[in-house]
């Protein structure tokens, strides 16, 4: 390991100085280090080309942002928590200046996941975006339902009518489109789901698309609707716009050293633990 990279949310308290104590450990072993909080994404850009590992200091928001960033470079992902949720981070903050070394040693394994593709409509050309969670094509800031009529692989399966759709990974199963009703997906698993938002007198059900699906979300609204990538990036959609979605050729590379049977496990407990704090509350 040569060079590694560190990305930050500088909202968290305690993740500038976590990332420079891990930056200093790093120089130690004569790595090349350099990090940046997610306010300077541009010079982190800059920095990703001979990369051989990302450390990515925050909760999953945090992960996501450095999955975008990082998936055409194919750059290996560390998750470490210092947020509230953490279903893709891999070690805790308390934890990474000791088992940094486990990840520097190759004694890790690599979680690969799929991601998503975008192609949203623009004035001049398509806007390509990639996705590690779900896109979701919905309603604007005015409470009313809109329509979104679905194609998949060229073929009509039906017209949504309510808050919007989710199309989501495996990863993201876990996310919004769980709180949909949508199934959990196994996370190495490559198929995409088809979730509705509140639907009203329309289908119901979340479907499963295969691998190789292309599905295309045509909006249908007198009002505002938006396309949400992971959450986090927004655009504006007109009535008639159209959103294809596909498989990503890019895939984001967790790295991990619990057990790989983790998952189940792993996915009860932050089930419980967020169960027990909206008892609390």
């Amino acid at each position: 390991m040569r060079r590694v990279g560190i990305l930050f949310n500088a909202n968290i308290a305690a993740a500038p100085g976590l990332a420079q104590s891990l930056a200093k450990k790093l120089q130690q072993s004569s790595i090349s280090v350099w990090a940046y909080p997610f306010s300077d994404e541009a010079r982190a850009r800059e920095e990703l080309a001979g990369t051989e590992m990302i450390l990515s200091l925050g909760g999953d928001g945090t992960m996501l942002r450095a999955a975008r960033l990082i998936a055409p470079e194919a750059i290996p992902l560390l998750g470490i928590k210092l947020g509230d949720l953490g279903f893709t981070t891999e070690i805790s903050g308390r934890e990474a200046l000791t088992k940094i070394s486990s990840f520097l040693n190759g004694e890790s394994w690599t979680d690969e996941r799929a991601m998503l593709q975008a192609e949203l409509p623009s004035h001049a050309s398509p806007a390509v975006i990639h996705a590690l969670n779900d896109i979701v094509v919905g309603r604007g800031s005015i409470i009313r339902v809109i329509r979104v009529k679905a194609s998949v692989n060229g073929q009509p399966v039906t017209t949504y009518k309510g808050d919007g759709v989710i199309v989501a990974t495996a990863t993201g199963s876990t996310g919004y489109s769980l709180a949909c009703g949508g199934p959990i997906l196994f996370p190495n698993a490559q198929d995409i789901l088809l979730t509705p938002i509140a639907p009203h007198l329309s289908l119901a059900t979340s479907l499963v698309l295969s691998p190789q699906s292309v599905i295309e979300l045509e909006v249908q609204t007198t009002h505002e609707a938006r396309v949400s990538i992971d959450g986090q990036l927004e655009f504006l959609l007109r009535s008639g716009d159209t959103v294809r979605i596909r498989r990503s050729p890019y895939t984001t590379r967790l790295l991990r050293i619990q057990p790989r049977p983790f998952f189940h496990q792993t996915l009860l407990q932050r089930l419980s633990a967020r169960a027990g704090s909206a008892d609390e509350g």
